[in-house]
């Protein structure tokens, strides 16, 4: 890592070890406030006016909310590889993932057209409204589309300084940056099959399941417990074991978003429960229901879900949704969920965690898919 080492001035205080992966997703709120404080005392020092209408939008929706699922799950990484005492590190690259999660839902939402996020705004919204508030001149549209794009920048610079930060007081930091680079070409990469898809009109099970794996999996669970666990020392064959976990794991959390993308409530969500349909994005669910109804010979079920060439109104999503019910998919990836999710737990307890540790991750990846795993059995993580 260049040979560098924060200076004394830098160096964040001693954080003792939260005693459960709730109790972890606490304290990165403690080390988010910390950071972002700093990060807009330097935006401010750098341009008032970028400081006021963009850093500080971009802090306002990390403290906004969400999960903090990715922390959790890099704390449960860290005490499996036998983490203990001062967890310092693991916190701020929670605290680091939850910035790049920032990123990736702001440039999603973008991409997506997506109005609502978290229960609020999207990123481009609130800059269309700044636009219209402030009297601006030309398109709100091009001028929020930008702004969210940088906004999304921002999130991910300060994400990769905070891991950098961590990494160079780590004696593991050379293997936790490695995670961490491959980690962010991942989510590029499964984000360009995502559009890639959408505009060749895709429609296979593979496909599916690599963007669902490329572009939600690895980073949501796989990588967070990859990087908690070289943080706390892992060898080969314990980091071997968490990174399948966590690949079943995360697709079993991709899955669900699947299904509320289509069948959610949004005020549970606090996002759209139609963007998906109603741009036809390949998803598993999609994938399975097109599998099925050609197996069926349901043509109507095929046709309504065939892909289009432009956005669908509301009443053709009305049919999307029977089409996945009626064809049997929306149960078939109920199933798909609880098995990925049961086999999550037996890689995991193939780590050698602690039951303690067991307990936390199960309860984690219980709260990640909506499903309860069972204790035996076991699924292939793909299709």
């Amino acid at each position: 890592m260049l040979g560098l080492r924060p200076t004394t001035a830098e160096r964040p205080r001693h954080v003792d070890a939260p005693r459960t992966a709730v109790d972890a997703t606490a304290s990165v709120d403690t080390v988010l406030a910390q950071v972002l404080r700093e990060r807009l005392d330097g935006a401010h020092r750098t341009d008032p006016v970028f400081a006021r209408d963009l850093a500080e939008r971009v802090s306002a929706f990390v403290r906004q909310g969400g999960k903090r699922l990715r922390t959790a799950f890099a704390w449960c990484g860290w005490r499996a590889a036998g983490g203990s005492g001062d967890a310092t590190a693991v916190l701020r690259t929670g605290a680091a993932l939850e910035l790049v999660q920032a990123c990736a839902l702001m440039h999603d939402d973008v991409m997506d057209g997506s109005r609502l996020r978290r229960g609020a705004p999207a990123m481009h919204v609130e800059f269309e409204r700044l636009h219209s508030a402030t009297a601006m001149t030309g398109p709100p549209e091009g001028f929020a589309t930008a702004a969210a794009v940088l906004a999304g920048d921002m999130a991910l610079a300060w994400a990769d300084d905070l891991l950098t930060e961590t990494a160079l007081g780590s004696p593991h930091g050379t293997r936790l940056h490695r995670h961490w680079r491959e980690m962010r070409t991942e989510m590029v990469a499964g984000q360009y099959r995502d559009i890639h898809a959408q505009a060749t009109g895709a429609s296979g099970l593979d496909e599916a399941v690599a963007i669902a794996t490329l572009k939600s999996a690895l980073y949501t669970v796989e990588r967070p417990l990859a990087l908690g666990a070289c943080l706390g020392g892992a060898d080969d064959r314990t980091l071997h074991a968490l990174r399948s976990a966590g690949r079943c794991a995360g697709l079993a959390f991709q899955l669900r978003d699947d299904l509320d993308g289509a069948f959610g409530d949004p005020a549970v969500t606090g996002k759209p429960a139609d963007d998906d349909l109603r741009t036809r994005k390949l998803t598993y669910l999609l994938a399975v229901a097109l599998t099925l109804a050609g197996a069926a010979g349901d043509k109507a079920a095929a046709h309504t879900l065939a892909p289009g060439t432009a956005a669908r109104p509301h009443d053709a999503v009305e049919r999307m949704r029977e089409a996945l019910r009626r064809t049997g998919a929306q149960a078939a990836v109920e199933a798909k969920i609880a098995a990925l999710a049961t086999a999550s737990l037996r890689h995991f307890e193939a780590s050698g965690a602690e039951p303690d540790v067991r307990r936390e991750f199960a309860a984690l990846v219980e709260r990640a898919s909506g499903a309860r795993p069972a204790r035996l059995g076991e699924a292939p993580c793909g299709r």
